[in-house]
């Protein structure tokens, strides 16, 4: 019994001073009860309470202590105390008391208690909490196992209280909230309260002391879950790469504060870190061989990062795989990591089904890590990585993204010259961009800064080395000449003067070019000059619109030979030459040039460039035909003879009006002022009444597969573009009679091919629908296919959550926004809903 005569002694005490607090009046009974209490928590030389009270009093009492006062914070004495009294009183209680339980009274307070004075209070205490290092006084006290026992309840509870207090006092004190308790603040004051914890377990660690990490652990990883890594780990990630760099005793503080991280939080807690360390050393000397032990890390790291995320950037991809291939007990999963990366990135069906994106980032994961092999590993996956380089750049080639077919191009190069294949190495010729460049950088190792200056000292030697061509045929011509210049020889002539620059100089042609266009025709069917065949190619076209009688005699046939015609002379621009004519053709002589075209769409023996230039020809030739005819005037003839004859502005009598009238509105001021211009007239066109000549017939025979040609099959590319050009029809036919039957045709054709694997079908297949919303008139739309917009609805929103492509994306939003305003416009127009109208 009397061992138990301390904590009898500690309650009796604590439970009188608390009446005292809560009934007593008199000033003197309250500063004594307020010492007594205090004396439990100063562990000061002059204390009179021993340790064993101090104890006794944190463990069962304190809390309810705190409780007291802040239940009485409104009570009149607390007014009457001094401010230095008050602080070092009252105040004190909560700053020199266990800290855990201090916050969660203070927490418990401030949700509780309504904006006042009283609200303020604990508002100050607090901050003076976070400034004086109580947080760093906590962490630590769970690290030495000091803190009281408790269940798991309430450490998830001090957990929420720690992490989420910006969200909790912004709650309750917005807007008057205090910067110290905002995100930007907090986070990085907690980040640097867990390091000083940190420290002094290194601390304790070499004087011989035990401590445990799991709390700071989870306090780390339930601030990484709820989105904060990045400041956190900002803060976290250069101090601890610093501390490790030499000192074992961090290693392993780092090793064991990730190990303690739960497993539900390690994921975030790694993505975060990743992002944060400077290179794969330092992240490898914070987690060491985390991955071997833990099965959710080496999930995230070898699997997540690498084939599901693609969000981050190339460094993320560097300090993985360097942290892979940096310790020989990781180097298996390194090789891993390369067999599944491998089978991803040659997989045809992601091809077609992942984001551009995606495929980016597999594809530098994938040349990364065959960067980082060595000669003897290479050889053992030598036969897995041929077959990924065959198979992969088929899929990648086969595809009708330019890019996705680039990004074959450059793994080919890059994978064959790493496995040095028979002694060849694959060369194609591509357009290079950002993200090719970057692809072929990624083979080499990181250069150093002054690098660069070589590079382009190297690039400036191989200019001066190689001549222009210009700079070529001169030294040609002048090669014998220079050798009479030579001192070892005798002759004395002219030939040391400096020659004429003729580089500029054109070959005057004997041919002249062709007059009338039956003679053009002629050139271009029976002559074998390349000269005269050049001239007719490039007076074609002017011939075409000049004389537009001439041109609907021979204009099948011109288009005929056009759409057959080879560069066999290497004309310089030889395709948008014969292209310009053929669209002029189109325009000129409409209906028969376009049905000549759309029946050879179909036809045996073209090729799918052949096809794919009959539909830029009919879509450049609808283009120019749905402009509005503004003069009435021979549509053949140019602009440009008109404007020989414009007046010279003194010789209209009208113009001195137009001038004193600008001058009066410039002058005038008015307090509305209404349109000053007439609306815009309605004018027709010449594609409206054709518009039928360009669609229907593309719609003839799309399902009949030819011997060489089968466009729901294998061409994907002529099918995209297909649907884009009708789309594109579609689209211009806006207002036109036909705009209607249009329309149901074209959304029947679509329909069946909405789920095309092909992107670039699925993107005409969009754009189609988005001209049929923007062309057809709302009336028709909702009484035609009054069946079939729930359905379409419901597509073009799973399109606009779930495609891969961003452009399907984008589109889908379109249409669905396209619909929606026709809906809504005609449900607000019931009139217009009626057949009669």
């Amino acid at each position: 019994m009397d061992s138990l005569n301390p904590n009898t002694e500690v309650r009796l005490k604590v439970a009188q001073c608390l009446r005292t607090l809560t009934a007593c009046t008199h000033d003197e009974d309250i500063a004594a009860a307020l010492h007594t209490l205090h004396s439990y928590v100063d562990e000061g030389p002059e204390s009179f309470t021993t340790s064993v009270q101090r104890a006794e009093f944190r463990r069962a009492h304190y809390t309810r202590a705190l409780q007291c006062l802040v239940s009485n914070v409104q009570a009149d004495w607390l007014r009457r105390l001094a401010a230095a009294q008050r602080i070092e009183l009252w105040d004190g209680l909560f700053l020199h008391g266990p800290p855990e339980q201090a916050l969660l009274v203070l927490m418990e307070g401030i949700g509780s208690l309504r904006p006042s004075t009283n609200l303020d209070h604990l508002v100050s205490i607090t901050e003076r909490f976070l400034q004086s290092g109580r947080l760093a006084d906590l962490l630590w006290s769970y690290c030495l196992e000091t803190a009281p026992s408790d269940s798991p309840q309430l450490r998830e509870t001090l957990l929420g209280r720690i992490v989420a207090l910006p969200d909790l006092t912004a709650n309750r004190l917005h807007p008057h909230n205090k910067p110290l308790f905002l995100p930007r603040q907090y986070y990085p004051l907690l980040a640097s309260e867990m390091l000083t914890a940190l420290e002094r377990t290194c601390q304790a660690l070499k004087d011989g002391t035990d401590c445990s990490l799991t709390f700071v652990a989870q306090t780390l990883g339930k601030v990484c879950i709820q989105g904060h890594s990045d400041v956190v780990l900002a803060v976290l990630a250069p101090r601890l790469s610093a501390c490790t760099h030499s000192d074992m005793v961090w290693r392993r503080v780092c090793w064991k504060l990730l190990e303690n991280v739960p497993q539900r939080w390690i994921e975030s807690v790694l993505n975060g870190l990743v992002q944060a360390v400077s290179g794969p050393d330092a992240f490898g000397r914070i987690i060491g061989n985390l991955l071997l032990t833990n099965k959710k890390a080496q999930f995230v790291i070898t699997h997540k990062l690498l084939l599901l995320h693609y969000k981050y950037k190339t460094q993320v991809l560097r300090i993985v795989l360097g942290y892979l291939a940096a310790d020989r007990e990781r180097r298996p999963l390194l090789i891993q990591v390369l067999r599944s990366v491998s089978q991803a990135w040659a997989n045809p069906s992601a091809v077609k089904h992942t984001p551009l994106e995606q495929q980016l980032y597999v594809t530098k994961a994938l040349l990364l890590s065959v960067n980082l092999l060595t000669d003897s590993e290479l050889q053992e996956l030598r036969s897995e990585l041929l077959q990924c380089l065959l198979g992969g750049m088929q899929s990648h080639l086969d595809s009708n993204v330019v890019q996705i077919r680039r990004v074959g191009m450059v793994v080919g190069e890059c994978l064959s010259t790493r496995m040095d294949i028979s002694g060849t190495k694959l060369k194609f010729e591509y357009e290079q961009d950002e993200d090719t460049r970057e692809l072929l950088s990624l083979m080499t190792p990181a250069v150093t800064s002054d690098e660069p200056v070589n590079g382009d000292d190297s690039l400036q030697e191989t200019r001066e080395v190689t001549p222009t061509p210009q700079k070529a045929s001169s030294e040609n011509k002048t090669g014998p000449r220079s050798s009479k210049t030579d001192p070892d020889s005798d002759l004395d002539s002219d030939d040391e003067l400096t020659p004429y620059d003729m580089s500029g100089d054109q070959e005057i042609s004997q041919a002249s070019p062709p007059r009338y266009l039956r003679d053009c025709l002629e050139t271009l069917i029976s002559s074998e000059d390349p000269a005269r065949v050049e001239l007719s190619l490039r007076v074609a076209e002017s011939l075409v619109r000049k004389n537009a009688f001439a041109t609907r005699e021979i204009s099948v046939q011109l288009t005929k030979v056009l759409l057959h015609m080879e560069d066999k002379y290497s004309i310089n621009g030889f395709l948008s030459l014969r292209q310009a004519t053929m669209v002029a053709l189109a325009a000129t002589d409409c209906i028969p040039v376009t049905q000549y075209l759309t029946t050879e769409f179909y036809s045996l023996n073209y090729s799918l460039r052949q096809r794919l230039d009959i539909l830029e020809v009919l879509a450049l030739a609808a283009q120019e035909l749905s402009k509005p005819i503004t003069e009435k005037r021979d549509p053949s003839v140019g602009t440009a003879a008109n404007t020989d004859l414009t007046l010279y502005p003194g010789d209209n009598p009208v113009h001195w009006r137009q001038v004193v009238e600008k001058r009066i509105q410039s002058n005038t001021k008015r307090l509305r002022r209404g349109a000053t211009q007439p609306l815009a007239k309605a004018t027709p066109n010449r594609y409206a009444p054709v518009a039928g000549h360009f669609f229907f017939p593309l719609l003839r025979n799309y399902d009949r597969p030819q011997l060489t040609f089968d466009l729901l099959g294998g061409d994907h590319l002529v099918l995209g573009r297909l649907i884009h050009t009708l789309g594109l029809f579609m689209h211009l036919a806006v207002n036109a009679p036909i705009a209607a039957q249009m329309g149901r045709a074209l959304l029947d054709f679509v329909w069946a091919v909405r789920y095309h694997a092909d992107q670039m079908v699925r993107r005409g297949v969009l754009f189609a629908v988005c001209s049929v919303f923007l062309s057809m008139p709302s009336q028709n739309l909702l009484l035609d296919f009054s069946d079939q917009l729930f359905e379409t609805r419901t597509w073009l929103a799973d399109v606009a959550e779930g495609d891969p492509d961003a452009d399907c994306r984008s589109l889908a939003i379109q249409s669905l926004v396209l619909l929606d305003k026709s809906l809504k416009k005609q449900l607000q127009d019931p009139q217009a809903l009626s057949p009669e109208s």
